[in-house]
């Protein structure tokens, strides 16, 4: 399957001033898949170690010297390591004490020789003695299949090209068969392992939710294994299972109040910020002024949590295939929640940080505030063809920009708005500057 990731890494190869490449990601996003894929194509050989083997870890045995461990790996994998032959993959890296800050040594003492590693976003975080490599690695995020890279999975890569190129003209046609598409990754979602398994099972929409299921249970099993403290790890868990039920009241932000009785922010706010660094959750931050740079306004006591891809909102929230794909009933039963999490997961792929906006008296608000050309462009998303958007208007006619509304409904500019398909929103909102998946 084809992921847009691949357009990085050969830049990262090609750059005279590469280091250790470091593969962050939420579990099961594809990384292993990515990695290896690479070293097919564009080395002759790549070495291969997986660290939740213990055999594995035993080749990191030697401690911080760079050049044993490197004789170790060369030994265990039976490849032979050469400069501009071989990629040296370490996947699970978080699984061995001291293997993140051995990244330096390789910088330093093998600086010809392409070294990539890959771990979750919890591990690599809160692994516990490790210290991180600053200045000697980059580090390149990963994220579930976007909504383009589910058209190519499906094989419809003429229609995500034309998408990739705007050409809303020549799409009006197939206006109906890609809002059909949309409402498959609704329920299926970009995990690639339930792309692959409805794909190959023509369809089979339950054999992607049990893939959906299966991660949701792995993410919690993930808390237990990472989290020592009973108490924070009860925290997290209330937490992360508190976001469907967040994200389907009236308004989407995230209340304290609503996790458990009597919950506060100072005893969940550790909690939640270890749910974010994880990959598990993208949290967008209330701004009070609609205005370049964003971050500047941003209201740090106002947020709301999405998670990583819509299908596991999706299987959290125990919709039917029927209630999305035959019926708009799972997008209008949780106030929008569908439609906000397939659009916050887009814009997070395209290289958005997204906002949202709500007025301090409470009579307004706008799903989302991105950076669009230098300037705050206001997001409102619609499901199906609903084109209400009294709260945009009021936000453009007051502060001037141009605004934006996303909908089930074709492409099409007035002179204060731009309506866009949904299935546009990842290809229109892009960086310019390859941000979707840049490296830091």
């Amino acid at each position: 399957m084809y992921r847009r990731i691949m357009d990085s890494l050969k830049e990262w190869k090609e750059s005279p001033f590469r280091s250790p490449l470091i593969l962050c990601g939420a579990r099961q996003v594809g990384k292993t898949y990515v990695m290896k894929q690479f070293g097919s194509r564009y080395f002759d050989r790549f070495a291969y170690i997986d660290l939740m083997k213990d055999e594995a870890k035993r080749v990191f045995s030697a401690g911080y010297d760079p050049a044993k461990v490197l004789e170790n790996i060369e030994l265990y994998t039976k490849v032979k390591i050469e400069a501009g032959k071989t990629l040296v993959i370490i996947d699970e890296i978080q699984e061995v004490s001291g293997a993140l800050a051995l990244m330096k040594g390789f910088k330093e003492d093998f600086p010809d020789i392409a070294f990539m590693a890959a771990g979750s976003y919890l591990g690599t975080a809160y692994h516990a003695g490790q210290s991180f490599p600053v200045g000697k690695v980059e580090l390149l995020d990963m994220y579930p299949m976007s909504f383009l890279e589910f058209l190519m999975a499906m094989g419809e890569e003429a229609l995500a090209g034309r998408i990739e190129q705007l050409d809303f003209e020549a799409l009006v046609p197939f206006s109906e068969r890609l809002n059909r598409l949309v409402r498959k990754y609704y329920y299926v979602g970009g995990m690639p392992e339930a792309v692959l398994r409805f794909r190959d099972g023509g369809e089979d929409y339950r054999a992607a939710r049990r893939v959906q299921r299966l991660l949701l249970a792995e993410y919690d099993r993930d808390f237990s294994k990472h989290i020592k403290n009973e108490r924070e790890l009860e925290r997290v868990r209330l937490a992360f299972s508190s976001i469907p039920a967040h994200l389907g009241r009236e308004n989407h932000k995230f209340i304290f109040g609503h996790i458990a009785k009597g919950a506060r922010s100072r005893d969940y706010e550790t909690a939640i910020q270890w749910i974010v660094n994880s990959g598990l959750a993208t949290r967008v931050y209330r701004v009070d002024k609609l205005a370049a740079p964003l971050a500047f306004y941003r209201d740090l006591s106002a947020f709301k949590l999405y998670l990583p891809d819509v299908g596991l909102l999706g299987c959290a929230m125990e919709i039917e295939p029927k209630d999305v794909i035959l019926s708009d009933r799972g997008l209008a039963e949780y106030k929008g929640a569908m439609t906000e999490q397939y659009a916050c997961q887009q814009l997070v792929v395209a290289g958005c940080t997204p906002y949202y906006w709500s007025a301090s008296t409470g009579t307004g608000e706008v799903d989302f505030v991105v950076k669009h050309q230098s300037e705050a462009a206001p997001l409102e998303v619609k499901a199906a063809e609903n084109l209400q958007a009294k709260s945009l208007r009021m936000v453009c006619e007051r502060t001037g920009l141009h605004g934006f509304r996303s909908s089930m409904a074709g492409y099409r500019e007035q002179d204060w708005m731009t309506n866009l398909p949904l299935w546009a929103l990842e290809a229109y909102f892009r960086e310019d500057d390859g941000m979707d998946e840049r490296l830091c």
